[in-house]
């Protein structure tokens, strides 16, 4: 081929809206396209993939090309796209997928079917090797939301006419949040595409490496009711999954530079959709040895199958697990979430916290019947004053269950010290393949 020809088969390409929007994720002149001129049918492949960085780190990206065919899935565009997983396998680097497919090249039948599920058994073998994100920016429908759904992270746009969908009812971006499909909802394209690139600064290139540190900085949230911003540094919260489940707050976001996985309980019980939005988190945190910080204010919980789920996700994690009890955390909520249960490193409570067996005012007409021998109207009270004098966080620390009683003004320095003392933390597991919890 002429180099007159090839320059314009690159123009072509580099016109279309795919290439425009790989260009726009990674650094400016850092990308190389994989496979720039493969044909489907009588013209390219409906894919743009490559390599290149993202704030300096490395990258493998692809954006499905709905300039051509629709984006439909085809044996040239999976050959592109395992190409992709396997090198990214090879080089542990992130896997970053822009979705825009009106579906699949039907035509080409049985080899497409073939492709498709290449495409996702590779996936699958990456997955915990390396950090997978999928931005929704068109249509993703049947294989193609298989793929997209089973990345780490997804972020979609409010836009109505996508879809993120296996049954094709094409369910909305607030549908899939609701449903904790989607991780984060961006107003626009541009802005789904900035959230891709500021979500791969708090995580790391592949299971083997520290996420990336940045320098130290205080706290932005000094006049917020918020703990998590009074302790974090500015600036550095990154929010997921707000949309799904409303007793539980899961955040990814840095204390003296460290990266860290962050779950607040908000008090009360922890509903079914919270529980199993932090369980999942959690065990995301631990593949990828994200230190996870637990703000434990909770009841007790919902649902018993998703209670099961985050026991069991705490539990199995070997990653640095910190607990702060903030409020109170009654019985099976606080063995899960920072007791024997969660198998946290260091237990840590504010001075108002509260620790029960049971909720306070059962604990104190078990305890302390004669103290509640009072008319109904009062035993609320008594129940508090019980509980202040019985079920204190230095009750909790006298008898082992809190390693430390810490006021909020301190919190954070003593976070710091815990997360750099525990940093060479070392776990030897049982031999087996996984759980089935």
């Amino acid at each position: 081929m002429s180099i007159e020809k090839i320059s314009a088969a690159k123009a072509e390409i580099a016109s279309t809206s795919a290439y425009k929007t790989v260009t726009e994720f990674f650094d400016a002149d850092s990308f190389c396209e994989i496979d720039a001129f493969a044909k489907s049918g009588e013209g390219f492949a409906e894919v743009v993939a490559g390599f290149g960085t993202v704030e300096g780190m490395p990258v493998y990206a692809f954006a499905q090309n709905s300039d051509i065919s629709g984006g439909a899935l085809s044996k040239a565009q999976t050959a592109k796209l395992k190409k992709l997983y396997g090198l990214a396998l090879k080089t542990g680097a992130p896997v970053v997928g822009f979705y825009d497919s009106i579906g699949g090249r039907l035509s080409q039948g049985a080899e497409l079917l073939g492709g498709c599920g290449e495409v996702l058994k590779l996936a699958s073998k990456v997955s915990g090797a390396v950090p997978q994100v999928s931005v929704i920016l068109g249509t993703c429908l049947g294989t193609n939301a298989l793929n997209a759904a089973s990345a780490d992270f997804v972020i979609m746009t409010e836009d109505s006419k996508l879809s993120l969908d296996v049954t094709g009812d094409n369910a909305s971006a607030k549908y899939n949040a609701e449903h904790g499909n989607a991780s984060i909802v961006a107003q626009s394209r541009e802005q789904a595409i900035a959230k891709a690139k500021e979500l791969l600064l708090y995580l790391p290139s592949n299971n083997l490496v520290p996420a990336p540190q940045s320098f130290d900085e205080q706290p932005d949230g000094e006049n917020t009711n918020c703990i998590v911003s009074k302790l974090v540094d500015g600036g550095s919260k990154f929010k997921l999954g707000d949309d799904f489940g409303d007793t539980a707050r899961t955040r990814l976001a840095r204390i003296g530079g460290q990266v860290v996985g962050v779950v607040r309980t908000t008090g009360g019980k922890l509903d079914c959709k919270s529980a199993n939005k932090a369980a999942k988190f959690v065990r995301f945190c631990d593949a990828f040895s994200i230190p996870v910080i637990t703000f434990a204010d909770c009841t007790g919980f919902e649902s018993l199958k998703a209670a099961a789920k985050l026991t069991s996700a705490y539990a199995e994690a070997t990653t640095v697990k910190i607990a702060v009890v903030v409020g109170k955390t009654i019985g099976s909520a606080y063995i899960a979430l920072a007791g024997t249960g969660a198998n946290a490193d260091v237990v840590y409570a504010l001075p108002d916290a509260v620790i029960s067996p049971v909720n306070v005012e059962a604990a104190a007409f078990i305890m302390a019947e004669d103290k509640m021998n009072v008319p109904v109207s009062e035993q609320k009270a008594a129940a508090d004053k019980f509980a202040e004098e019985n079920l204190s966080a230095f009750n909790a620390a006298q008898n082992g269950f809190v390693d430390g009683i810490v006021e909020l003004h301190e919190l954070r320095g003593t976070l710091i010290s815990a997360l750099d003392m525990l940093s060479g933390k070392r776990v030897p597991t049982v031999a087996k393949k996984h759980s089935t919890i």
